[in-house]
Order: structure tokens, then sequence, then C-alpha cells
């Protein structure tokens, strides 16, 4: 019989709706149940592409003696992680502080009044069983102390920020000598020969690459650009991105990029986006651009719904194996490639016994297009050739197989990443496909993830039916993406709509503070009218997806510029003051911050294009790397503050260049812009 989890929408909460385990969703029933039966709860959290979750599930949730344990002794619930990033968030940080490496699954045990005092990712189901026991044993027979301790660690996660890092209000310091300070402590845990940071397994981390970009930018420091490049190369020719439809794994398992995890998340996906087509403008790197137009062929053709929002990833495991949709015998290959087949395994590095598990390839390079063609004595364009010729063939092999399974929930968040992404890329390219997408998306994110009764968004959509207030990354990644979309497209509208987002954050996310301290330029994670957990949380250090702290410090800044609004760049002040101690001490951690102190070494350009050619010139000034713009126009008038009483000149466009609403003369084309600018 079908449990609790049956009436959810959420893929993953789906898949364990027919385990024995009794799971209820997080909420007020079994929260409830827990206090009224006095028993502890055992929360499980993980999501759908998580592959260590399947196999705990298949070896523990999915068996009737250990679900008879866990149903007898304690109340169970299971929780999406993508759905509940709050929820998981606060059980992450409980067990990281009772010293445990934290990962999914997750599995926390707490007091009926949802305090946690014992977790644990994956064990296995003799272990598991031995746990649960030991657990209702202590319960039991040791019960204050349990108390007591999940007292200690209810204290520790509502620690404020001040106590828990020393963070004090400070006046930001922007200067070059800050930069090299952060570049210094991120440089020196990058690999520079194989790219990425210098560990294992590998995370494409966007973030950091973005820092680097910026600094270069400010700085002129061809090692940033090198280590930038050197990542970017590797991450495209490797085995992370698959390199027959496009679009790349979350993450590699070894030092080379070679062997991925096989899942593929939207939100990787679209912060790389933004990430090679900022590389493109700066490298023109033809490996940059086939990146972004295989990726977005491969989101397009995957994860797209009907109504225009995206789907939010793929599992790494199809027919219970691990990449099987992704790699190729050796005798698939030859049968299907044949006298194509020798140069194919060439460039790819097949081997005969496959190089991968079970006697599988992993499709993986070592060169570019053009020194193998060289090798070869072929034309790039004969190589290009016989590449799309083989791609197809063994795209219809693999489009015959039974695919990965689908997340087909559509995060806000995640979705706001996507939108930056295909809106960067068409400023890069100028490809009107990748307009029409971005959108698309954009009016879904606007009609339907957000409620037209208040102005808030929604976290999750699935079936026509929106749920879940949103969390500060929801709009801190829509504002993000609409103002890169206005900046593409000069139509004002998504410009209102960012700042109808940013005054929602501002009325329902700040910190008013107590009385002794006064207010926190931070924002809670959490919306004030959302359900109240065991602690109110800040989310402050970059991810593999930035804090939703440090973007929102950003589109205060960009809002500021647009808008005219010195309050917001105020309150990114604020903010950056407040951090700069931290971001001084752990930049690596902290790299989206670190950008921001990049974005402020210099006056920011505000460039306002007037004119007939709006759109033209909007298209030129975007094909070149120069990050530190901020770009408004019009066609004819707009009482925009930095388009107010200013027209073209003698009929032609007219670009003005300002800094700090200072403005230097018009000029009347691009390359007297470029003139002005460098």
């Amino acid at each position: 019989m079908a449990n609790q989890l049956q009436y959810e929408t959420s893929p993953y909460l789906l898949q364990h709706a027919n385990n024995p385990v009794d799971w209820y969703p997080w909420g007020d029933e079994a929260l409830t149940k827990a206090v009224d039966e006095d028993k502890p709860i055992l929360v499980s959290i993980g999501y759908s592409a998580c592959h260590w979750c399947h196999v705990m599930e298949h070896e523990s949730f999915e068996k009737e003696d250990v679900a008879r344990v866990m149903n007898e002794h304690f109340v169970c619930i299971k929780v999406d992680r993508e759905e509940r990033p709050d929820v998981d968030a606060i059980y992450m940080d409980a067990v990281q502080a009772m010293g445990v490496q934290g990962g999914w699954p997750l599995n926390v045990f707490l007091m009926p009044g949802a305090k946690p005092f014992y977790g644990v990712t994956y064990v296995p189901t003799k272990n598991w069983i031995q746990l649960l026991g030991s657990i209702r044993s202590a319960f039991d027979e040791h019960r204050n102390d349990l108390t007591q301790s999940a007292e200690g660690f209810a204290t520790e996660l509502n620690l404020s920020d001040t106590e828990r890092y020393g963070l004090t209000q400070n006046d930001p310091l922007f200067s070059t000598e800050t930069l090299d300070v952060l570049y210094r402590k991120v440089s020196v845990k990058t690999d520079d020969e194989k790219g990425g940071m210098r560990r294992a397994p590998k995370f494409p981390m966007p973030s950091v690459w973005r820092f680097l970009l910026r600094y270069y930018d400010v700085m002129g420091n061809d090692a940033a650009v090198h280590q930038v490049r050197i990542t970017l190369d590797r991450m495209a020719l490797g085995g992370i991105y698959d390199q027959l439809g496009g679009g790349f794994a979350r993450y590699s398992t070894d030092a080379d990029w070679f062997a991925p995890h096989f899942e593929k998340m939207l939100y990787d996906n679209g912060q790389l986006l933004t990430l090679y087509a900022d590389a493109y403008s700066l490298t023109k790197s033809p490996l940059y651009r086939h990146v972004v137009y295989q990726t977005i062929g491969f989101a397009q053709r995957e994860l797209l719904s009907p109504e225009g929002g995206f789907f939010s990833a793929l599992d790494a495991d199809s027919e219970g194996v691990e990449g099987k949709f992704y790699t190729f015998t050796t005798e698939e290959l030859r049968q299907q490639l044949g006298a194509d087949y020798d140069w194919f395994t060439d460039l790819y590095n097949l081997t005969e016994g496959g190089n991968w598990e079970h006697g599988r390839n992993i499709l993986h390079r070592t060169e570019r297009d053009e020194d193998f063609a060289e090798r070869m004595g072929w034309s790039l364009d004969e190589l290009n050739v016989r590449l799309d010729a083989t791609h197809i063939q063994l795209l219809q092999v693999r489009n015959a197989r039974i695919r990965p399974g689908l997340d087909d929930k559509i995060l806000c968040s995640w979705n706001g990443l996507m939108l930056k992404g295909l809106a960067t890329a068409y400023r890069v390219f100028n490809e009107p496909e990748f307009l029409t997408l971005a959108l698309r998306l954009a009016y879904f994110l606007l009609k339907k993830m957000r409620d037209s009764r208040n102005g808030r968004l929604w976290h999750t959509y699935k079936n026509g039916r929106a749920r879940q207030a949103g969390f500060l990354e929801d709009y801190a990644a829509v504002i993000d993406g609409l103002l890169a979309l206005y900046q593409a497209t000069f139509t004002e509208n998504w410009l209102t709509e960012a700042d109808q987002l940013m005054q929602y954050v501002l009325t329902n996310f700040s910190d008013t503070g107590a009385a002794e301290t006064g207010p926190d330029p931070m924002f809670f994670f959490t919306d004030k009218n959302g359900e109240e957990l065991i602690a109110r949380r800040k989310e402050l250090f970059d991810n593999v997806i930035p804090s939703s702290n440090s973007m929102m410090a950003e589109n205060l800044y960009v809002l500021s510029l647009l808008l005219e609004r010195p309050d917001y760049a105020d309150r990114a002040d604020q903010m950056l003051g407040r951090i700069q101690p931290l971001v001084q001490q752990n930049a690596d951690y902290l790299t989206n911050w670190a950008t921001q102190f990049a974005l402020r070494a210099r006056p920011t350009a505000e460039i306002a294009v007037i004119g007939p050619e709006a759109e033209q010139f909007r298209a030129e000034l975007d094909a070149e790397f120069y990050p530190n713009k901020v770009l408004c126009g019009t066609l004819e008038k707009s009482d925009l503050p930095l388009l107010q009483q200013r027209g073209p000149i003698d009929g032609k466009t007219a670009i003005y260049v300002c800094y700090n609403r200072a403005c230097q003369l018009p000029v009347t084309s691009v390359a007297e812009v470029w003139r002005l600018l460098r």
C-alpha cells in the first residue's frame, strides 16, 4: 500500500511512495504525530538524481523487515532537498556540527520537537538496522542526555553571523590591493595542469572562474585567464561533458574530468552557459561557442517543458546501471561506425576492452579539433563533416535506449539561473532562438511561479500546480536573470519586474535585528511569512551555486545604477563591508562575493544607447568582453534616469558613457565607445 508520499508532486518523494516504510512528507501532520506518540523523528533527505539515495532505498527502504523497525520506533519523514532547501540546510548544518561529513542521502534523527541529536549519510542495511536499534535504545534509556544534546545543536544553529563568524559592520574597501589578496587565496587552490580546483572529485564551480575572469578584466593578469581556459577546455573535452548530445554532468569522479557522475542538473548547465558565453566574448574560442550552442540544444531537447520552464535533472542511472545511457561498448561502436571507427576511437580515447567499467567507453578528448585535424591531414571543415555524421549515427543508437529518469519538477531558482544563461548567450552570440527561449522562460516564471495576489514567488511547480513559498535563492536568481534580459532587449518591463521582486525581498527577507545589535544587511533565506523552523538561517558561503546573499548584493548594485537608487547601492555596500573580512580569509569559499569586489575595484561604466540602431549597437557592445558595465537603451525616449532628456544626434543613434552619474560627450559609433572605455 502506498504511504503518505503518494499525494506529493516531487518525483523523489513519489519514488518512495510505495516503500513499506510509512513515510510522511515534511509538515505539521508528521511533526504533530511525533509529539502525540512521543517518538523520535527520522528525517531522510535526498533528491531524484542522487545515486546513493537510490541505493539506500533499494537496500533498506524497500525491505519489509527494515521498514518494520522504522515504522514501529520512529516517525519517518522524507524530504526532497531541492523542494525544501531550507529544511536541508538546517539539518545539514546540524550534522556537520556533529562532526559528520555531509552528503546525500542525509539521515537525521530528531527529538519529537524537531531538534536534531544525531545524523549519518549512506549506511548499508546491516549497519542501518543496528543503528536504528541503538538510537531507539538511547531515546528510551538516555532521554535526558539526548534532549540536552539536541538543545545544544539547536542553540548552535541559532547563532547569529556575528557570533558564528565575528562579522561586524565595516565600510567596504574596494581596491586593487584587496583584489590581489583575494586572487592569491583562490589561485593557490586551482589546478594549473588539469584545470578545476586541486582536488578530486572535481565540480565545475562556475563562480570561481567567473571571479578569475573579472579579476583579469581589472588587473590584466594573464595567469588568471590561463587558469580559466585550462579549466573550460578540459571540461568541454572531458567525459563530464556529453560529447554527443551536449550538457554537463554534475561532477567528475576523478581529477582528469574523465569519469562523470552522470546526473545532469539544470543549475549547472544554466550557470555554465553564462560562463562559456562570457569566456567566448574574451577568447573567441570555437570550442566555447560549440559548448553554448550544443548545451542549449540539449536543454531544449531534454529539459524544456511545454509551458516554457525547464525541468530539474536527469538521473545518472538507467536500467539500474550508472552511465549506461551515455556509454558504448567497442563492439557497438565498430558496428555503427564502420570505416570511421579507427579515427573516432583515436579522437575519443576509446579502448578495445572499454576505458571505463563493465567494458564500456566514455567519450572524452584530449585534443582540440584544430590539432586533431592537422594530425590527420584533414581540413577543419572535413573533420566537422565527419564528426556530424558519426554523432548523428550514435545519437540514433543512444536515443533508442531506455532513458535515464527525468525529475520533471520546475524549480524557480534553477530556472532563474537558466534565464541568465540564455540571456547572456543571446547577448554574446545574438542568436534569435536563444532570445525566444529566454522570453518564454521569463513569461513562465512571472505568470506561473508568482502569486498574483501578493507578488510572492513560488519555489516549485509541477503539473500546473505551484507550491512552497519562494526562498531568497529564488528571488536572487530570477532578479539576476531579468536584469540580464532587460540589458539584452531594452524592454523596460523586465527591469520593472526585477525591481518589484527586489521590493518584496527588502520587505520580507530583511533582518531588522535585535535592539542591542541593530539591523543586519544580510537577508534571511526564508520569507517572514513562511513556515517557522527551529532556526532561521542566512546563506553566506558560495558553493556550486552562489550564495543567495552574494547574488542579492550584485542585484542591488546593478539596480542602483539602472534605476538611480542610491539606497540600493548603500545596502549592497553594507553587505560587502560586513562580509569582507570573511572573504579575505576564505576567498575560495566565497568566490561570488570576491567577484563583487572585482566589480567595484573601479567605476562601472553606465552606457545609455538612444536611437534607431539601439539594438544593433547593443549587440556590438556585448560581443566584446567588458563585464564591468550596465546597458540601458531605447529607440526613441524613456523615463529611466540614464535615458531621460537624452536623444539621438542629428537622427543618428547616440551612445552616452557615464561613470558615477557623470557622462562624457555622446558618440555615434561603438568604436568610439571602446576608445572612451579603454
